[in-house]
């Protein structure tokens, strides 16, 4: 995962001591190149300490292996074309108003990109593949994001239900059994209805799969396999474009794992297609 990444999606969860480090980190990560963990802390005014636990909140076993995870990001960085930065405005005209959206996707695409691991995806694909059926939740701009996943489930022949209404979804999730799962999908991680039918499935042991933003969230905390997403908006008037662009990465990531994952998945698939190739030359 980025180091950047990783900052930037806690930083509204971070003690006075950890903004410091985290502001510094991202404004100046060259300097760390050459700082040890004692002469950052002096540099930031936090003790050293400090720096150790920030760096085991990111995940990091010690300041070393955070160190040359921010050394590894910022290489990464420095080969990236410059593009626009800053918030769409009225006074934007088309050219400027396209390039800054398209900025922004590719931005919050490449950080989902970097927060998951190969691992959390081998888990939910085995998961998915088991499942007898499969229960998708989520609410508002998240709400249509499920519907498409649950398309892209059926056409392998899977067992999906997605509902926009959250009272449907918890009434589904009443009657789910212990080979059942449920994908919860969030951006802030922390809506209370799909909460909800998380804990009602987990009442009759089902696995829950969740994607939300990085970080403890309650939702993920309730996961049995955490995928994330990002959406890192400029304005608010472009956080639900940018949430479902992230999101939009990870249900197609999974749905292009279980095509490669799965050969009763690929002939369902390979039906349907079949299906809308003869409707097209009826």
């Amino acid at each position: 995962m980025s180091a950047f990444a990783k900052i930037k999606a806690i930083q509204h969860t971070l003690s006075a001591s950890e903004a410091k480090l985290a502001s510094f980190t991202l404004a100046s990560p060259s300097a760390l190149r050459d700082m040890s963990s004692s002469q950052l802390a002096q540099t930031v005014h936090v003790s050293q300490s400090s720096v150790i636990k920030f760096a085991q909140k990111l995940g990091y076993k010690g300041y070393p292996a955070f160190k040359l995870s921010v050394i590894d990001a910022l290489n990464k960085k420095t080969h990236q074309s410059d593009r626009l930065h800053g918030e769409i405005t009225l006074e934007d005209d088309f050219n400027d108003m396209a390039d800054k959206l398209l900025t922004g996707k590719i931005n919050v695409l490449s950080e989902t990109r970097n927060l998951n691991e190969k691992a959390a995806f081998t888990q939910a694909i085995q998961r998915l593949i088991s499942a007898n059926r499969i229960l998708i939740s989520g609410v508002g701009g998240s709400a249509l994001v499920c519907k498409d996943l649950c398309y892209k489930l059926q056409k392998l022949g899977m067992q999906a239900q997605a509902d926009a209404d959250s009272h449907i979804q918890l009434a589904i999730a009443a009657t789910l059994k212990a080979n059942d799962v449920v994908i919860a999908i969030s951006e802030s991680g922390t809506t209370r209805e799909v909460t909800r039918v998380i804990k009602e499935a987990q009442h009759h042991q089902c696995q829950v799969i969740s994607i939300t933003r990085y970080g403890k969230t309650p939702i993920n905390q309730l996961a049995d396999v955490k995928l994330y997403s990002v959406a890192e908006s400029e304005s608010t008037r472009l956080s639900s474009i940018h949430a479902r662009t992230a999101q939009n990465l990870i249900i197609d990531l999974l749905f292009i794992a279980l095509i490669q994952a799965s050969e009763p998945g690929r002939s369902t698939l390979a039906q349907t297609n079949k299906a809308f190739h003869r409707l097209r030359n009826s």
